[in-house]
């Protein structure tokens, strides 16, 4: 690949040992140019102006101004794909999690030594490929069907009712958490329960359910191994481990557990996908959103050849369209829909009311 195609990239960050081991770890990828540094967020604001760079990698806690409001500030007048690379601390992963739903496409976790330069290189390198790949807009332009817009009662009148023993699962990765919380945030709180895989690392799930449920009806939590599945609870997979659907005479519950990566994934969608194909079969809808690679495609496939309904979502609404591409190429996509109309579509499958059931009412 020449220079002139190579991705441009500036590392905001206020470390200059942390800009410098971003820098090593990029150094041997023939695809990537690190253009520029910067240590806060006003010396940045010149650097995107002067190198035009392609992807921006950004940190949360910095001087002058932080990650969080140069972010908005960066959407709002000239959007650019930003990977945060975060701590663990409890503040800056609470933070990440607000800058994806500012407009950050990826988290990443800070390199702690000199042993893990490596390694992040393989993961920054992909990660930076994706971002660029993106689509970054600003959010808000479209806004979720409402419940009570759905065809049959208004949802203050009539409750919405479910049939029983159904099982809604979803995947995403890159551009995921955004689309997740919009999703999640059209469903009611009576919904059938929801069994969610997003690929982010450790520690940040954790922060995401817990800001999931404080914006959505239906509680969200991470999982533990044996949590039962229950109406109105979505839980999703903590990150580093798979999460897969079990049944007993009890009804459904969850196994958390290590295993080798599915699709370079743990959690994968694939694992999760196919185990719900295989126990809840006719009874589940598969939800597969934006992300980067395949992982989820062959699960969603599996689901739908086992009865399950399945989306995925469309091209136009996605941050990378690699996931969704992978499964509607396949055909395991019954349905390709807009992220704004996903969760309706889903109400209205797994619906006991005969007019939400009415398929030729679909947008």
């Amino acid at each position: 690949m020449s220079s002139a195609a190579r991705i441009r990239v500036l590392i905001v960050d206020d470390s200059a040992l942390v800009r410098k081991m971003l820098t090593a770890a990029l150094a041997n990828d023939s695809e990537i140019e690190v253009v520029g540094t910067a240590p806060d967020a006003f010396i940045a604001r010149d650097k995107i102006l002067a190198l035009k760079p392609d992807v921006i990698t950004l940190d949360i806690e910095m001087p002058r101004m932080d990650g969080i409001t140069f972010l908005k500030k960066l959407m709002n007048f000239k959007p650019l794909p930003v990977i945060v690379i975060s701590s663990l601390g409890h503040a800056a992963c609470q933070a990440s999690i607000d800058a994806l739903r500012a407009g950050a496409v990826e988290i990443l976790c800070k390199p702690n030594g000199p042993c893990s330069v490596g390694e992040l290189g393989v993961t920054l390198g992909e990660k930076i490929r994706a971002a660029a790949s993106s689509r970054v807009r600003s959010r808000g332009k479209e806004q979720p069907t409402p419940i009570a817009a759905l065809p049959g009662p208004a949802a203050a009148e009539t409750p919405i009712r479910f049939a029983s023993d159904r099982i809604i699962a979803i995947g995403a990765s890159t551009g995921g958490p955004g689309a997740v919380a919009e999703v999640l945030s059209s469903l009611p709180a009576n919904s059938p329960p929801i069994l969610i895989v997003q690929h982010m690392p450790a520690t940040f799930t954790t922060h995401f359910a817990n800001r999931m449920n404080q914006e959505c009806r239906i509680e969200v939590k991470e999982a533990e191994d044996g949590d039962l599945v229950l109406p109105g609870r979505a839980l999703i997979a903590p990150g580093d481990f798979h999460m897969t659907l079990k049944h007993s005479e009890k009804g459904y519950f969850v196994r958390v557990a290590d295993g080798p990566p599915v699709c370079f994934s743990r959690p994968s969608v694939d694992v999760l996908f196919s185990s719900v194909a295989s126990i809840a079969r006719k009874k589940a809808v598969g939800v597969l959103l934006t992300g980067m690679g395949s992982d989820g495609a062959r699960g969603l496939l599996e689901l739908r050849k086992n009865g399950a309904f399945t989306i995925a979502q469309n091209e136009d609404t996605c941050v990378v369209f690699g996931m969704p591409r992978e499964a509607i190429r396949l055909g395991g996509a019954e349905q390709v829909l807009p992220l704004n109309q996903i969760g309706a579509a889903v109400v209205r499958h797994v619906s006991t009311l005969p007019a939400l059931l009415d398929t030729s009412k679909v947008a």
